[in-house]
Order: C-alpha cells, then sequence, then structure tokens
C-alpha cells in the first residue's frame, strides 16, 4: 500500500510538472522564440500558450519596445581638434513580418546578429567617424543634429539586415580638450568684451552729441532771448528820452539823466541784495567833487 501511494504521488507530481512546462504565458511588447529539438519553430505574441516539456525550448524573449544604448567615442574635426562625444541610439526589434517568417524582423533579430549592441556601435563610430571630419569644430556645434541624423539614416541601412530599426541617434554632449577649452572661452570673452566695449562707446558717442546738440540749443535760445530783451531795453531807453525831451529838457542832458538814474538804481538794487559793503569810487580822484554836482543837476532836470 505505501509503495502504490508513493508510485501514485510521483505520478501526480510528473503531470502536475508536465503541466506548468507546458503552460506558458507571454508578456504584452514582448514575444518568444521557440525551438524543438534545436530547430527553431514558431514565434508566439502575447499571451497564454502550450508547448511541449523536453522537446519544444523557449530560446529567447525578444523586447518589442524601444531601448536605448549610450557610449562615448572620440573623432576629429576637419581642423585636427579631438573631440569625445556621448552619443545615444534609440532602437528596436522590426515587426515587419516578411514574405517568409525566416526573413521577419524578429526572425532575424535573434539568428542573424550575436550582439546586435555592440554591431550597431561599431557601425555608430563608423559613421561619425567619418562624418565629424567634414566639419570644423563650430560647425560640429552647430551642425550636431543635422550629423546625428546622417549617422542614422547610415546605422539604420545596416541594422536593419538583421531586424533592428534605428529610431534616432543623440549627440548628448561634445567635450573638448582643456586647453582648446580655454582658448576658446578666451576668444568669447574678448569678443563679448569687443561688443560691450562697442557698445559703451555708442552710448558715450550718443550722450556727447545730445548734450552738445541741447547747449547749442539751449546757448540759441539765449541768446535770442538776450536779443529780445536788448530790444525792449533799447525801446524802453527810446520811449524814456523822448518822454523827457517832451518836457523840455535837452538831448545831453536827457542822456546825463537816465545815466544817472540807472546808476541810482543798480546801487540800490546792490545795497538792497550784496552781503558785503562796498564803496564806489570815480576812476579820477580829481572828479569826486563833480558826484554832487551831477545829482543837483539831476534834481534840477526831475523839476
Amino acid at each position: 500500500m505505501v509503495a502504490s501511494v508513493i508510485y501514485v504521488a510521483i505520478i501526480l507530481l510528473l503531470i502536475i510538472w508536465l503541466l506548468a512546462s507546458s503552460i506558458f504565458v507571454v508578456q504584452q511588447q514582448t514575444v518568444d522564440i521557440i525551438e524543438r529539438f534545436g530547430k527553431f519553430h514558431r514565434i508566439v505574441g502575447a499571451g497564454i500558450h502550450a508547448r511541449i516539456p523536453l522537446i519544444d525550448r523557449i530560446v529567447k524573449h525578444v523586447e518589442l519596445r524601444t531601448m536605448q544604448d549610450k557610449f562615448d567615442l572620440s573623432a576629429k574635426t576637419k581642423d585636427n581638434v579631438t573631440i569625445t562625444m556621448t552619443v545615444a541610439v534609440q532602437y528596436r526589434v522590426s515587426q515587419q513580418p516578411g514574405r517568409h517568417i525566416m526573413d521577419s524582423g524578429i526572425y532575424r533579430s535573434y539568428y542573424a546578429l550575436a550582439d546586435p549592441e555592440d554591431q550597431m556601435k561599431s557601425y555608430i563610430v563608423d559613421a561619425l567617424r567619418s562624418t565629424v571630419p567634414q566639419f570644423n569644430l563650430d560647425s560640429v556645434f552647430d551642425e550636431k543634429d543635422a550629423i546625428a541624423e546622417s549617422v542614422r539614416r547610415q546605422v539604420a541601412n545596416h541594422m536593419i539586415q538583421y531586424g533592428y530599426e534605428v529610431v534616432g541617434t543623440l549627440i548628448q554632449s561634445i567635450g573638448l580638450p582643456a586647453d582648446v577649452e580655454n582658448a576658446m572661452n578666451s576668444i568669447n570673452a574678448a569678443e563679448r568684451e569687443k561688443i560691450a566695449t562697442q557698445s559703451r562707446a555708442e552710448a558715450e558717442k550718443i550722450r556727447v552729441v545730445t548734450e552738445a546738440t541741447a547747449r547749442a540749443d539751449a546757448m540759441k535760445e539765449a541768446g535770442r532771448g538776450i536779443a529780445e530783451q536788448r530790444k525792449a531795453i533799447a525801446q524802453g531807453i527810446k520811449d524814456s528820452l523822448s518822454t523827457i525831451q517832451e518836457a523840455g529838457v535837452t538831448s545831453q542832458e536827457a542822456n546825463e539823466l537816465f545815466a544817472f538814474t540807472q546808476w541810482t538804481d543798480m546801487m540800490g538794487e546792490f545795497a538792497h541784495n550784496g552781503r558785503a559793503s562796498t564803496v564806489v569810487l570815480p576812476s579820477d580822484f580829481q572828479q569826486t567833487s563833480s558826484m554832487f554836482d551831477q545829482m543837483l543837476a539831476a534834481g534840477k532836470a526831475v523839476k
């Protein structure tokens, strides 16, 4: 009885193992390549599937999503500068079915190439090192997207025969030798300083021209004001002399009276606003006694 139970248990365990081994699930966006007795048998997509244990074997889980690989390489530009570049490449297994299953991208991605990532890297390195020497250093920075697209096309033409589609290539960074980078920074700094100096000089020129124009306009307006003032003074003097002469005063006496009046007005204004004591003397000390006579003469003229 014990032996029979053991045999039954072994048989049950074997059946369970066979059932578990024969049923398998393929995840979304993946496919499995199955071989039978070491020979390609079929490709199964996402879902639940069955196989013959010990006969059918899953040899490859093929990822259908877009993958990315990144690596560094060096190249020499047209002006003989060695640069280092970080390149990222996005690729995926082609899902084109083909006329025969062996022509499909999934089949070729496994059976046509042993190490697709390394092979793709070799193609990219070769494409970049043949493309970058066509550009000088400045053009590499300006045209890096165009260079990356040119490399993508070249690599895609090679990799499609192995069942891979190259979606894109990106030049993520460009590194320069330290001395070249320092020299470029110095050139850029000098160029920026040149532009700044020109801007400052232009601003100073505008300021000087504006100030000169403003001074010229101010002097012009001041001259007009002075001219109008003098014209008004002359007209006032003329009118005053005419009034004085109508009173019977001679021209000479009128002139002397007018000059004296102007002098006394000036002295009174100076005494009112001035902050210093001032003594005014005639230019000829021998004529100091004539000042009183002049004041008397002025008084008579007013009467």
